[in-house]
């Protein structure tokens, strides 16, 4: 078996007539939906960023509940350490 072989996984013919045929179905299905390759790329663009939005807001819904739990258990750990170190 040949490197080439070996790395495209079966013959170089057989691969080219395998790409050739799932290519042109493709072709078919995008055509019946109406999409373009400008398309796909653009929903991937805006999919990427929405996540990287929601990823943002995930960070300041984190800050936020992070500031409201240690407004609450500094003071208490403060209170309770004052209280047992008395003893």
């Amino acid at each position: 078996m040949s490197e080439l072989t070996r790395f495209l996984g079966d013959t170089p013919f057989r691969v080219f007539l395998k790409l050739v045929v799932v290519s042109f179905l493709a072709g078919i299905a995008m055509s019946f939906f109406g999409w373009s390759p400008y398309d796909i790329f653009y929903q991937l663009r805006d999919f990427v960023v929405q996540i990287w939005n929601m990823g943002f807001k995930a960070i300041d819904r984190f800050v936020g509940y992070f500031i409201l739990g240690a407004a609450v258990v500094i003071p208490a750990f403060v209170v309770l350490r004052l209280l047992s170190y008395r003893r």
